[in-house]
């Protein structure tokens, strides 16, 4: 996971430009929004673009960038201890 591109991504992005970005990048492989490119392959671009469009959305809804972060995190974590 890379932090810094995904704290980029939200900064720079609205919600829904970065799902514009995602629907890109499953059509065309990778997007095309200029900005809008993290780096990897389309498993990591996808999974970048979509922790980048969550942080957004929280930091939207009042939460600062780092508890943003810490949020998507914890959502990580609890996902990957239901497996």
């Amino acid at each position: 996971m890379n932090i810094k591109e995904i704290k980029e991504l939200a900064k720079k992005f609205t919600p829904q430009q970065i799902e514009q970005c995602i629907n890109e990048a499953l059509q065309h492989g990778k997007p095309l929004t200029e900005g809008c490119n993290p780096s990897g392959d389309i498993v990591e671009v996808l999974n970048t673009l979509a922790k980048a469009q969550t942080v957004r959305e929280l930091i939207e809804k009042g939460m600062t960038e780092t508890e943003a972060i810490r949020e998507l995190a914890r959502r990580i974590r609890e996902i990957q201890s239901v497996k």
